[in-house]
């Protein structure tokens, strides 16, 4: 099991997933809530991503399979939806890629907005999800495995700590410190949406690859 690859996948859902760029969402959605029922929606939130991703992970294959879609093709689609949303992050606009008018109405009329708008699509969106197929699809050994689990979780975990201590940061950064950590990790996913489409081009078209 090669540490680095995993590493490299822990990293690529913190850069798609930014639980830190959320934090201001976060802090707006749960503006009405005492402190104890925040905690409880952060915890909810990030255990119900756990759980889509986890799921996704296991079933990612078979939803291919289902639709007959081969994998060069689903990495192109999901490296252009993670351009997508690192363009819009780099413009500062948080969230407006992944979600629409419609669902912030549906999410205002509900008491808990833990697993949506939150959870999904807000944390585990498309981005993630294609993100952890490809992955997924890619390294598909019992150890692999392992250890894209052992990510997941470990995501969660540190995700779970940032919401919790979402006043304190969010009073230290300020609303241009976030900005500027959004800005960051929006490069970082254009990076890794480019080079999950080059890899999918290639796939596709193997003459690409000399």
């Amino acid at each position: 099991m090669d540490l680095t690859l995993f590493f490299q996948f822990f990293l690529g859902l913190v850069a798609i997933i930014n639980p830190v760029g959320l934090l201001p969402v976060f802090v707006t959605l749960t503006s009405h809530q005492t402190e104890p029922e925040r905690q409880r929606t952060g915890t909810i939130a990030n255990f119900a991503v756990v759980v889509i991703l986890l799921v996704t992970l296991f079933a990612g294959q078979l939803i291919l399979d289902m639709f007959s879609i081969s994998l060069p093709a689903f990495r192109i689609a999901g490296g252009t939806l993670i351009v997508f949303i690192a363009m819009s992050m780099l413009q500062g606009k948080l969230g407006e890629v992944k979600h629409n008018k419609a669902e912030d109405r549906e999410s205002a009329a509900r008491d808990s907005v833990a697993v949506v708008p939150l959870a999904l699509p807000l944390m585990a969106g498309p981005g993630a999800i294609s993100s952890v197929i490809v992955f997924a699809a890619e390294n598909s050994t019992v150890m692999d495995t392992i250890g894209m689990v052992t990510a997941i979780v470990v995501f969660g975990a540190c995700s779970w700590a940032i919401f919790r201590l979402a006043p304190v940061i969010f009073r230290v950064l300020g609303q241009t410190g976030i900005n500027v950590i959004t800005r960051i990790m929006g490069l970082l996913m254009l990076s890794i949406g480019i080079e999950v489409v080059a890899a999918g081009a290639k796939g596709l078209f193997p003459a690409l690859a000399g």
